[in-house]
């Protein structure tokens, strides 16, 4: 009796854990944090989308390596000498190269980069066709002579 009351205490605090491991732990200090909430907001909209160049797949808010913290201090002193969102991210970019860009933009110089996905599905794509049409042809047995036909017949004549 004394089960039935734990387990469902038990399967809360499971989810309670589920729900909570799943949320983002935002690595901002309390002192980079501004004091007006429109450019603090701002600060953590344009931090979303730059790359921690040391941990490479996480936002520079998510990020507790020191660049990171670096450039979260450098976009917001920038967003206080009143830089606009665009100002910001061209700055940082002129600085640290397309790769901070946590989504970068298309353009012909990373064309490839965008393109290579589809090239490779196609190349796979014209693999695959070629190898299931040599199969078939390798697969379909010659046709039979008159000659095989006929002790075919013979032979399927003797068997009834």
């Amino acid at each position: 009796m004394r089960m039935m009351s734990v387990m469902p205490l038990r399967l809360a605090l499971m989810a309670l854990v589920l729900v909570l491991g799943q949320m983002q732990a935002h690595a901002v200090r309390p002192d980079e944090v501004l004091a007006d909430p429109a450019l603090e907001q701002r600060a953590r909209d344009l931090s979303a989308v730059l790359r921690c160049m040391v941990c490479q797949n996480q936002s520079i808010d998510d990020s507790d390596a020191e660049l990171a913290r670096d450039l979260r201090v450098l976009v917001r002193e920038r967003l206080v000498a009143g830089d606009s969102n665009a100002e910001v991210i061209e700055f940082v970019v002129s600085r640290y190269g397309e790769f901070v860009l946590l989504k970068p933009k298309f353009n012909p110089r990373n064309a490839v980069l965008w393109a290579t996905p589809a090239i490779l599905l196609g190349i796979g794509g014209v693999v695959l066709l070629y190898t299931v049409r040599r199969r078939r042809k390798r697969v379909q047995p010659a046709a039979l002579t008159d000659e095989e036909s006929a002790a075919l017949q013979k032979m399927l004549q003797e068997r009834e």
